[in-house]
């Protein structure tokens, strides 16, 4: 069951940085994605970078949870405008309710991003440009996303628990659910 207040807590970025959750002075918006160099995390969490200075005008921040080591983000993810957490445990995971299931790739509803995703990546790595996606990613491929809106007072106003692995905010939905959130 998902948390509907969360207690402060300082979690540690790959960068080494210390970041409160609940922030005093902002929204957090808390995802939780899968692994490191995940091709649906990748195109999700490159509409949010292209779109950061809206975010930050909205007065959120972002914080990005993966399943992964510290190492992996950094050579896959370590590029990315936000505060990055490894959780390869999955703590956090199991304390906000965030599940792994089949279901996350076998969803029809995920098949057209995965496709896409899949693509981007090998083009990436063709051009060099990336790393390929790990063959074994830490904590395996099932992984589900979750959103989550941590006011500063720690209230969670909303989240989402994902049904598949491309089953999670847009950039305009965060935006919709924080304007909402601070009236």
């Amino acid at each position: 069951m998902p948390p509907t207040t969360v207690t402060t807590r300082t979690l540690r970025t790959i960068a080494g940085a210390d970041v409160q959750v609940p922030d005093p002075d902002c929204l957090i918006h808390l995802q939780f994605r899968r692994f490191a160099g995940c091709p649906v995390c990748n195109l999700h969490l490159r509409s949010f970078a292209t779109r950061h200075d809206e975010i930050l005008a909205a007065n959120i921040r972002e914080v990005v949870v993966f399943h992964s080591s510290a190492a992996e983000l950094r050579k896959y993810e370590g590029n990315l405008p936000f505060d990055l957490i490894a959780d390869p445990t999955r703590a956090l995971y199991r304390e906000f309710g965030v599940e792994s299931a089949p279901r996350a790739l076998l969803d029809p509803r995920a098949w057209p991003t995965i496709v896409r995703g899949v693509a981007s990546a090998v083009s990436g790595v063709l051009r060099k440009q990336k790393p390929a996606p790990p063959a074994r990613p830490d904590g395996g491929r099932l992984g589900l996303p979750g959103d989550f809106l941590i006011a500063p007072d720690g209230r969670v106003p909303a989240h989402k628990l994902g049904r598949h692995a491309d089953d999670q905010w847009s950039v305009g939905e965060l935006l919709a659910l924080a304007s909402s959130a601070s009236h």
